[in-house]
């Protein structure tokens, strides 16, 4: 079936019922590719790279989160790193259980938006839409900022520099981007594999070892732990638990991006989420036994991860292959929001809380206009932090547990309303789940509050704010449109067609001669100017069209400005004022140039005539170029 594109930008079939402009577009067929789709849609392994970076970089700040926590109860403290660390693994795994559920209820994408747009309403599924737009954005610009100042540290001359070297990192995660999501999992595969690779070596290198290998990188740095210790209360364990939560972020990005997997999308995914969350686990237990193991403390200029390298592999090559891979990672999970975030805005076009500009899809199935709003907004933060990280993390992950909640709140109701096999129990485990993450927003917020979550808290409501007002714009265009209702039979009117010109050349016959099959009636017009410069030039063009005498009436509209436009634009409302029911066109033609700079050497009058038209009048406007170098082909 052939397609046409809607005045409002959006695609609608050529036959067929109307749809009303408020109701979602068809489902999205994962389950079938065609040969030319399949190769820029990803596999299980590649979604792994393309969409766990954030998750996985996550290990190299989660557990020393937790460890910064404790450690203001002393050493004491610390020893509850690993309860505190396999709870949230036990939340993970809710988690992972429960996106798995979303991705095969939800195939087309969009996670938590998704679901709470089906069963929990429209203002709900715009926060947690909201939320996941904060997190994403703030994702990249945390994740360029790290992985950069990892670099800086290894190199402190580049420090005064930083923000430009984040910047670039930006542009060259954009650009691996628009080449497409297959194209830039390719290019992280390597990278995703030596950062697994090594700290799973890591850590099976010290389980190995009864005592620190190396502690050259903790000697002569002062320690953050507190002299006396103190009783570890709920609170604490709380606020560590919310603090080590931080590497549950990304978990979602899979299910936000179903329709980016090969058939069958939907097993692919759920195949790379549980991937995703078995390698996330085992990691993030393993440096929590570590650090008990090994009874490391954390100080201040040295990550815990180095620490747990050096004492774990010795402070040699393989301590400098972690600490360049975890550099090169952290920097790299932006990737994980470049693969998210644009579907998630694709579905929000669909549903009329976007532009639907985003809704589109170039080659190589990528949505261009999202990856380029995403890095825009991110290389805002970016200059206004100064590329340094600590600015941004008191405002990360709050977004994502809001996301989280709403999603297994979602999830019950689903369950509920389903009433499959077991759906008490799962219904249980979203439950769980949901209040967990729920605690864990509120502990986050309220403890990050001064430190700029407040900037959160202000940005989600706005930016819902945003989305209906872009909804209730689509709407009043639908109902201008006459959306959603079969229209009247079309029936022929009188036509007028108004051709302006200023010459004679080819480029005017070729007009005129469109015109002329447009319109029952044509009239050339031209505007002119009584001073001693403009008269040769009209008195010219009055007697070579006599010479010409093309059939058409030229008409000679006298201004006593230099302005183009006014002139035509009052005559074209005296028109319609005198004749109501007939059709009036503006034809305007223009000459294309061969050469794109060439463009440059145009007078513009063309676009000057057609803003004041538009402007002014409610002339149906045509803008008909030629092609200079193809023999003046129209089109």
């Amino acid at each position: 079936m052939s397609t046409v594109s809607q005045p409002d930008g959006r695609p609608d079939t050529a036959r067929g019922a109307v749809a009303p402009s408020t109701a979602p577009a068809p489902d999205i067929d994962t389950d079938t590719d065609t040969d030319a789709d399949a190769r820029h849609r990803l596999t299980a392994l590649q979604g792994l790279a393309a969409l766990s970076l954030d998750a996985m970089a996550s290990v190299a700040y989660g557990p020393e989160s937790i460890v910064l926590v404790l450690a203001s109860a002393g050493g004491y403290g610390l020893g509850f790193t690993l309860p505190v660390t396999l709870a949230i693994a036990a939340l993970l795994a809710v988690l992972v259980a429960s996106y798995r559920q979303v991705i095969a209820a939800f195939p087309n994408g969009g996670g938590a938006y998704a679901v709470a747009r089906a069963h929990l309403g429209r203002r709900a599924a715009l926060i947690a839409a909201a939320s996941l737009v904060l997190d994403y954005v703030l994702n990249v610009a945390v994740s360029v900022t790290a992985g950069v100042a990892a670099l800086t540290s290894a190199f402190p001359g580049l420090y005064a520099d930083r923000t430009a070297i984040c910047l670039a990192v930006l542009v060259l995660i954009t650009g691996v981007n628009l080449r497409g999501i297959v194209d830039s999992a390719k290019a992280f595969l390597v990278p995703t594999a030596v950062f697994i690779g090594a700290v799973l070596a890591m850590v099976v290198a010290g389980l190995l070892r009864d005592a620190p290998a190396a502690t050259v990188t903790a000697a002569g740095h002062a320690s953050v732990v507190a002299h006396q210790a103190t009783a570890v209360g709920a609170l604490l364990l709380l606020k560590a638990f919310a603090a080590g939560c931080s590497a549950l972020t990304g978990v979602e990005a899979v299910a936000n991006a179903v329709p980016s997997f090969r058939a069958p999308a939907a097993k692919r995914a759920q195949r790379t989420e549980v991937a995703l969350g078995a390698l996330l686990g085992v990691m993030l237990i393993g440096l929590s036994v570590l650090i008990g193991r090994f009874h490391l403390q954390p100080v201040e200029g040295v990550t815990v991860l180095a620490q747990l390298a050096d004492a774990s592999l010795g402070h040699n090559w393989a301590f400098y292959v972690v600490q360049f891979a975890t550099m090169l990672l952290l920097a790299l999970a932006a990737n994980t929001s470049f693969g998210g975030l644009p579907v998630l805005m694709g579905l929000l076009a669909r549903d009329n809380y976007l532009p639907h500009v985003f809704g589109l899809k170039a080659d190589r199935q990528v949505h261009r206009h999202g990856v380029l709003a995403l890095a825009a907004a991110a290389a805002v933060l970016l200059v206004l932090s100064g590329g340094d990280v600590n600015t941004l993390v008191p405002l990360f992950a709050i977004g994502v547990f809001v996301g989280f909640t709403l999603c297994q709140v979602g999830m019950v109701r689903h369950w509920r309303l389903e009433r499959s096999a077991g759906w008490r129990g799962k219904a249980l485990l979203n439950g769980f789940g949901a209040l967990l993450t729920g605690v864990s927003a509120l502990v986050v917020t309220a403890t990050r509050f001064t430190g700029g979550a407040w900037l959160v808290v202000i940005a989600l409501p706005v930016l819902v704010l945003a989305f209906e007002a872009v909804h209730r714009a689509y709407g009043r265009i639908g109902d201008r449109l006459g959306l959603g209702r079969i229209p009247e039979p079309p029936r022929r009117a009188p036509s007028l067609v108004i051709v302006p010109v200023s010459h004679l050349s080819r480029l005017t016959c070729e007009a005129l001669n469109a015109a002329v099959s447009l319109g029952n009636e044509v009239v050339a017009v031209t505007v002119t100017h009584d001073t001693p410069e403009d008269r040769p030039a009209t008195e010219a063009l009055r007697r070579d069209w006599e010479l010409w005498n093309p059939g058409v009436e030229l008409l000679e509209l006298p201004s006593r400005t230099r302005s183009l436009g006014r002139p035509l634009a009052d005559y074209v409302t005296d028109l319609t004022a005198r004749r109501p029911g007939t059709r009036i066109t503006v034809l305007i033609p223009e000459a294309e140039p061969a050469r794109l700079w060439q463009r440059l050497l145009q007078n513009q009058r063309g676009a000057v005539v057609a803003h004041a038209i538009r402007r002014d009048t409610d002339a149906v406007i045509c803008r008909l170029r030629f092609r200079v170098s193809a023999g003046l082909t129209p089109r």
